[in-house]
């Protein structure tokens, strides 16, 4: 598969960047001495736990809104999302001045449902998987004749997500390795493409949870796979299936993807938040979690962890568990 199979060539790419610019911030990438001391090598982080929203999904959302026709946007969005997606959807729906509509889980976390909320999303529960949120989202889609912004699996999302990757390698041209959270897929197929078109040969390697290791499952049968059951403390890691975009441009451009278990991507979050001075959320430390666990050896490699998002709460990462609800 090449660029054109993706719908997605070098000047998509290049032209997201104008767009994305409107609503998402240049995240800076921020050498960790604490753990180029701790593995031997360099290490820097790409802190899109500081992005706006608190995670990179602000980057596909505002370059899919921006694409959109006035009409289509005037009807109102609608999406479906674990958090950060939903979130994002509703900033992006505010700054365009059109009403959202997001479907989240029953076990969304409540500082995420807070703050979808507190941007103007109406918001609606529907079950625990990523399967149940499409299914609520697409029938009030029919219903009320909404516009729906999927989460990861569109060439628009990809194309907005891919700004992170093009940022990474004109902040750091020596990086040689990137290792990016899957949930869906989005941001690793964007970063991937970016990296395909800009630096060939550089090491893109996803990381994913145990306990949600679709991605890694489907590279392996070489087709998407749907998991009978996902859990994980890593809530935005939980899609039970990738995209089938984001699959084919994983099996062609990344280099891997690894899994890590849930004690170590707390562990992880903890460091972050002790030694670096970072809160991110398990979601977006499951790359530390990898070079702790030896899930991914990158020699002497400089090395970029991406850290995708950051809404959470210092007391969860603390404790090591989300709160009761």
């Amino acid at each position: 598969m090449g660029f054109a199979d993706s719908g997605l060539g070098p000047g998509d790419l290049r032209e997201a960047r104008a767009r994305v610019a409107r609503g998402a911030r240049t995240t800076p990438l921020l050498p960790s001495e604490s753990l180029t001391a701790r593995f031997g090598h360099p290490i820097a982080l790409k802190c899109e736990n500081l992005q706006a929203g608190g995670a990179f999904k602000i980057r596909g959302g505002t370059n899919f809104v921006a694409r959109l026709g006035r009409a289509e946007a005037g009807r109102g969005l609608i999406t479906y999302s674990s958090g950060n997606h939903a979130i994002a959807v509703a900033l992006a729906a505010r700054r365009a001045g059109c009403p959202a509509v997001v479907v989240m889980p029953e076990t969304a976390p409540p500082l995420k449902l807070a703050r979808a909320r507190d941007l103007g999303a109406e918001i609606h529960l529907a079950g625990t998987t990523s399967l149940d949120r499409r299914a609520r989202a697409e029938q009030i889609q029919r219903e009320r004749g909404l516009t729906m912004v999927p989460p990861f699996d569109h060439p628009w999302i990809i194309q907005g997500q891919s700004t992170c990757g093009t940022e990474i390698l004109e902040q750091w041209p020596e990086a040689g390795v990137i290792l990016v959270p899957v949930g869906g897929g989005g941001l690793l197929s964007g970063i991937a493409l970016a990296c395909a078109y800009h630096r060939a040969g550089l090491r893109v390697i996803g990381v994913e949870p145990k306990g949600a290791a679709k991605m890694s499952a489907s590279l392996r049968a070489k087709a998407p796979v749907t998991l009978a059951s996902v859990g994980s403390l890593a809530d935005g890691l939980l899609p039970s299936r990738p995209g089938d975009l984001t699959f084919a441009i994983a099996l062609r451009f990344v280099e891997d993807v690894v899994t890590v278990a849930d004690d170590a991507i707390a562990e992880a979050a903890r460091l972050l938040l002790r030694d670096d001075h970072l809160l991110v959320e398990w979601s977006g430390a499951v790359g530390l979690a990898a070079l702790l666990t030896g899930a991914v050896r990158t020699g002497n490699t400089p090395t970029v962890l991406v850290l995708s998002g950051g809404n959470v709460e210092p007391a969860d990462i603390l404790s090591g568990h989300p709160p009761r609800r």
